[in-house]
């Protein structure tokens, strides 16, 4: 094996526009992230919450779908 690091492909810089919605949706996916693990933290501290607490995945969905066809402004 050699002891000589592998090169990386020469990049392309990205324009100051493309860079912050990059940095933009990497924000969001960790913020994505930090809720689900949050989640799993509790879960694994507490245990599963009692079926009575929970939300009906038809009611979810439901209330997803309806989120979903409401306008959006861009």
């Amino acid at each position: 094996m050699s002891q000589q690091p592998a090169t990386a492909p020469e990049r392309q810089p990205l324009d100051e526009h493309a860079a912050a919605s990059v940095r933009a949706y990497a924000a969001d996916q960790r913020a994505k992230v930090d809720v689900l693990a949050s989640v799993l933290e509790d879960i694994a501290a507490n245990g599963y919450p009692s079926p009575e607490t929970g939300v009906l995945w038809e009611e979810a969905r439901d209330a997803h779908l309806e989120r979903l066809e409401q306008p959006r402004v861009a």
